[in-house]
């Protein structure tokens, strides 16, 4: 398997929304087991596949960030169905390299979709695994972490992101 590069602010593959998977082949597999390594080479919580230039429905989760015993999950074709509470609190994308943001989201966030083998799974998640599934159901939907800030924090951001786009450190 091999390790995809991350896509950066600027690709317009970020701001696509992304198509569902229609088959559970062979091919897709091989794509879930690359999207989970360049997932832990980039040291994410989680990795939506048009973070790595693949524009279907699929994210990937790190669950041992909860309990160290927990294997990666992935969903396909994932599904917003419940979600509660709210909080806010600093948050991060791959995409945005350096970037973090006070973002509020809700607190609990029930997920449904596809297991790897194809099998309907719903999925809760409470705080900071909420948070992921959220944040990588943004990317599928063409959203970052910046479209939730105000026009004046985005005029405040405006020369980090234009740093973030050339690929340069910020």
């Amino acid at each position: 398997m091999k390790i995809l590069p991350i896509r950066i602010y600027g690709d317009e593959v970020l701001r696509k929304k992304s198509d569902n998977v229609e088959n559970i082949d062979g091919n897709l597999v091989d794509f879930l087991e690359t999207l989970l390594i360049s997932m832990k080479h980039a040291k994410g919580l989680g990795l939506a596949a048009n973070q790595i230039g693949i524009n279907k429905r699929i994210f990937a989760v790190d669950m041992s960030y909860i309990d160290v015993v927990k294997e990666p999950i992935v969903i396909i074709n994932p599904e917003l169905v419940d979600f509660s509470g709210s909080f806010t609190e600093e948050e991060g994308c791959l995409s945005l390299p350096g970037l973090f943001q006070e973002i509020t989201r809700p607190e609990k966030a029930t997920v449904s979709g596809l297991d790897r083998d194809g099998k309907e799974i719903t999925i809760e998640g409470k705080g900071l695994i909420a948070k992921v599934f959220l944040h990588e159901i943004d990317h599928l939907n063409g959203k970052l972490i910046i479209d939730y800030l105000s026009k004046s924090q985005l005029g405040l951001l405006k020369g980090k992101l234009k740093k973030i786009k050339s690929g340069r450190q910020v």
